[in-house]
């Protein structure tokens, strides 16, 4: 039986302000369908996405100075997906008008660099999963940033296809 991908509320504006405090405090990760997970007080589904989208929209902001408009999470069995809508930064977009989209495809790719094990550190933490791999991309027009883990098995059992 196919369980349909868990969604997120989309997180916007007020995500941006998330402290550091907040985004690094330890919310471990509970599937929807672990019994012994149902009232321990994890966090799972949108409550879990919405975190993880928080964190990475705090961490676009402090990075950045400035973080999306909009970003949502997806999240089934080992596929963790944060979209992030208006990236781009003021200098970013006027490059980009002048026909420069090679030089902000470049700098995004090395802003995407630094930030990575920033990245991994909090998907980790929130969903108490490690990071087996992490993909991040960003398209101009539309200006959406994607931002892709694969996890490996839940905490306390083993790795089972995705």
């Amino acid at each position: 039986m196919s369980i349909p991908p868990r969604r997120d509320e989309h997180v916007a504006g007020h995500a941006q302000s998330a402290s550091t405090e907040q985004r690094r405090a330890p919310q471990p990760y509970a599937r929807d369908d672990d019994p012994a997970a149902a009232d321990d007080g994890r966090l799972k589904g949108g409550e879990l996405n919405a975190a993880i989208t928080s964190a990475l929209v705090g961490i676009y902001t402090e990075y950045l100075g400035r973080g999306p408009r909009s970003a949502s999470t997806v999240h089934y069995g080992h596929v963790l997906v944060t979209l992030m809508h208006d990236v781009l930064t003021p200098a970013e977009k006027s490059l980009t008008r002048t026909d420069q989209t090679g030089a902000v495809d470049h700098i995004r790719h090395l802003f995407q660099e630094t930030m990575e094990s920033d990245f991994r550190e909090a998907v980790e933490r929130l969903t108490g999963r490690k990071v087996l791999a992490f993909i991040s991309g960003n398209h101009i027009d539309p200006d959406i940033a994607a931002e892709l883990f694969i996890l490996d098995g839940p905490p306390g059992k083993p790795d089972a296809a995705a």
